[in-house]
């Protein structure tokens, strides 16, 4: 008799829980259903990382711009920033290739803003205070 693709799962997940000590006749969350628990995972880790991340950044600007400015900073961003953020994080963190590249880059960049410190402070100014708004 051949076996059907749903039934080699099925094989497998039952010999996981037998392997397994944990108390099988309680679902581990909130929910009763192992998918849906996963699922509000999900949204938990998601969550707390945007509310994290907001405050890091205005945690970076508000020692200089102030708490009212840095949240219209952080607020107003762009999207081709968001979205370059965004990328550079998934590179960073899918391959350690891609963590050297990220990480190589913000050295380097680092490095470059320093050698050119007044400058780059002023630059940064304009363009964080025309993102808030303010000029």
């Amino acid at each position: 008799m051949v076996k059907h693709v749903e039934e080699y799962g099925a094989d497998a997940i039952d010999g996981i829980r037998q392997r397994s000590s944990a108390d099988r006749r309680r679902v581990p969350g909130p929910s009763e259903n192992p998918a849906t628990n996963v699922i509000m995972a999900d949204v938990a880790m998601r969550a707390g990382s945007y509310v994290l991340r907001s405050a890091v950044e205005k945690g970076f600007l508000k020692g200089r711009y102030g708490n009212d400015t840095a949240s219209e900073i952080v607020s107003n961003r762009s999207l081709k920033k968001t979205l370059a953020s965004f990328a550079l994080a998934k590179l960073a963190t899918r391959s350690l290739p891609g963590a050297v590249v990220v990480g190589g880059g913000m050295v380097a960049k680092t490095l470059f803003d320093r050698g050119r410190a007044r400058r780059a402070r002023r630059a940064g100014d304009r363009e964080l205070l025309e993102q808030a708004g303010e000029e």
